[in-house]
């Protein structure tokens, strides 16, 4: 018999549950409607909508389930090819990113030899942001080498694309970087 990691793990679920389900009845608890109950209450009324796990660059797919526009809950899509509805422990906790109370939710800025955060717009944000990827541009830009070899680029800005983020995404991420003279361009899907 020819058994994969996969059906090896679904078998070996399947045996303890069925034993810890087993012993539970024998002690006069019947869980199957307990269980098919909190499924339903879980995500009863919920739009689900497909996503994408946003950690590494595998891409595990997601179905992220809402009740009147609120996150209620984040479980792997079945539907995945590569994953088949299963998620790493950074995967199964990515609810966590929408409800945890320490998640920032403001831009914060500390200036140089600053003791505190200051709170910014996030336009002031970008504009500083744009501001000063100009000046580094503009303080390190190559236009020719020595021997007179035409170069137009910079190497003080380094890109590092994501691997979730969307080909489109990636593709004008990568045309900015080249137009700005950016050389090191680089995606986490390849590190």
């Amino acid at each position: 018999m020819d058994l994969s990691r996969r059906d090896l793990f679904k078998v070996s679920a399947g045996v303890f549950t069925g034993t810890a389900l087993g012993g539970l009845a024998g002690l006069g608890a019947s869980l199957a409607p307990t269980l098919a109950q909190a499924q339903d209450l879980r995500i009863k009324h919920a739009k689900a909508v497909p996503s994408v796990c946003p950690y590494c660059s595998v891409g595990c797919a997601t179905l992220v389930h809402t009740v009147e526009g609120k996150i209620v809950n984040i479980e792997g899509d079945p539907r995945s090819p590569h994953s088949e509805g299963t998620l790493c422990p950074k995967g199964a906790a990515i609810y966590q990113l929408h409800v945890n109370p320490n998640r920032a939710t403001k831009v914060l800025h500390r200036a140089a030899g600053a003791s505190e955060w200051e709170v910014w717009d996030l336009d002031r944000a970008v504009d500083r942001v744009a501001a000063l990827v100009k000046r580094t541009r503009d303080e390190t830009f190559v236009e020719r080498l020595e021997n007179g070899k035409r170069v137009n680029c910079t190497t003080a800005i380094f890109s590092l694309g994501g691997a979730t983020l969307d080909n489109e995404w990636n593709h004008i991420q990568q045309k900015l970087m080249r137009g700005l003279g950016v050389v090191a361009i680089e995606n986490q899907a390849r590190i």
